[in-house]
């Protein structure tokens, strides 16, 4: 009895020693962000030099890759998240530690007898299943280190679209003002023509329309810029708006376009919702094995104990107290039913899974591939020709050869098209960074259409 209660103390020891790992997961999450964005994640209460880093960042124009780096490092509701790894690595601490040794006495006395019994045991059914329960655990750790890192990628692709979204409100308020300003000086020319007799009353009024409608336009793109750099802020987790520096135009179109086969390969090559869900699937193949293992006996309990009957003075009876479940009513089937289908369950979700990667990975290149073509065109062919036919219509003005009202005419077409080509160009931007995403993990529901709103 001596020797099994030292080995049993000794197993208990060993289980004790797994404890905390120093970095608590974010080790492996910091190497999947900086393989995938090659930015960095941090806590503050642990890096001292973030605060810092970030005045830095936000002292000059913000890109969109400083403001994807911002957001990894000050959004609250990222760091929030990182609290799931400690969660899972506590219950990984757990699954290696046997449950605490029972004690129990039972204590009898009449008219000078006693029955006195005391046991101590320990549950050596959790010992026998220690390594299938740690093994489920560290999967389940891994799991949700994956998940964090996509949830890392996710708030990425969020504040891209968000920064894409913003500078584009910033570039079309700019223009709108240049319009209202114009619109505005051929207003004043218009009414003192009229006064003048030189024009009528018609052409005046609708020249004083087009300027109504810009001022219009101009006040619609400052709402949507203050909406924007809002929405930018949130994700960026600053308290104050105005600190934003951005650039006032977006970037230009590549030179080319990147080709299908090589997203695809590099979708499931990399995406983390499906690597999570396989090792959640693993994780339940484990524990439909220890459901199968444990259907009819899930408790053992084994320790010594002595018993006293009779006078105080007598000796006590020693022996060894066995419990254990008996499966009268219940055999377990139940319960490894209930693990197959969820097993089965996890198979069918994984199946599924793929199938949806696959969809969005042709749709999202569709979509950046369509984005493309339709922004190159307004870059190269219709602000061009809309330009050219507004030089003309300027020459022929001049010449005596065209009416005022025709000339400004052009150049309301002209300003449309300048506005089709500041979208188109937002919206190839945001078609790409949906693109990316799509080969890392789940399109982001802040994509709406390939715009967002």
């Amino acid at each position: 009895m001596a020797r099994y209660l030292a080995g049993l103390v000794s197993l208990a020891l060993l289980a004790g020693c797994a404890g905390f790992s120093r970095d608590g997961g974010m080790d492996n999450v910091r190497t999947t962000v900086a393989q995938k964005l090659q930015k960095d994640v941090a806590l503050p209460s642990d890096d001292a030099s973030v605060p810092g880093h970030l005045d830095e960042l936000l002292a000059s124009s913000l890109d969109v890759e400083s403001a994807v780096q911002v957001a990894l490092l000050n959004n609250r509701g990222l760091q929030a998240r990182f609290a799931e790894l400690g969660i899972a690595e506590s219950d990984l601490v757990q699954a290696g530690r046997l449950p605490n040794p029972k004690f129990s006495m039972l204590y009898a006395r009449h008219d000078g007898e006693y029955k006195i019994e005391q046991s101590f045991a320990f549950n050596i059914f959790s010992l026998l299943t220690m390594p299938q329960a740690r093994k489920i655990e560290q999967r389940r750790f891994e799991q949700v280190q994956r998940e964090v890192s996509l949830d890392i990628l996710t708030l990425a692709q969020a504040t891209r679209q968000a920064w894409i979204q913003a500078v584009a409100a910033e570039q079309s308020v700019l223009y709108a003002a240049q319009v209202m300003q114009a619109a505005e000086a051929a207003a004043e020319l218009a009414r003192d023509m009229q006064k003048q007799g030189n024009w009528s009353k018609l052409d005046q009024a609708r020249e004083h329309g087009f300027y109504a409608e810009a001022a219009l336009e101009y006040a619609s793109a400052r709402e949507t810029q203050v909406v924007m750099r809002e929405r930018l802020s949130r994700l960026l987790g600053m308290t104050d708006s105005t600190r934003l520096k951005l650039p006032q135009r977006l970037p230009d179109l590549p030179s080319q376009e990147g080709e299908l086969l090589q997203v695809q390969q590099q979708a499931f090559m990399q995406r983390l919702d499906l690597q999570s869900m396989r090792l959640e699937a693993e994780a339940l193949a484990s524990q439909l094995g220890l459901s199968k293992a444990t259907r009819l006996v899930n408790v053992l309990e084994i320790g010594p104990a002595r018993v006293l009957e009779g006078r105080r003075s007598e000796a006590y009876k020693k022996g060894i107290v066995l419990g254990f479940e008996l499966p009268l009513f219940d055999w377990g089937n139940a319960k490894v039913k209930r693990a197959e289908f969820i097993y089965k369950q996890a198979l069918d979700n994984i199946a599924q899974a793929t199938v949806n990667a696959e969809s969005e990975v042709r749709t999202a290149y569709a979509r950046y591939h369509i984005r493309y073509e339709m922004a190159r065109h307004f870059q190269d062919e219709i602000v061009p020709l809309r330009q050219r036919i507004l030089q003309e219509s300027q020459l022929r003005y001049n010449g005596m050869l065209l009416s005022a009202f025709e000339l400004l005419a052009e150049a309301r077409t002209q300003i449309h098209s300048v506005n089709q080509y500041i979208n188109a160009v937002r919206d190839f931007w945001l078609a790409e960074s949906v693109l990316t995403m799509s080969t890392m993990g789940p399109v982001a529901a802040t994509e709406t259409n390939g715009r967002g709103k």
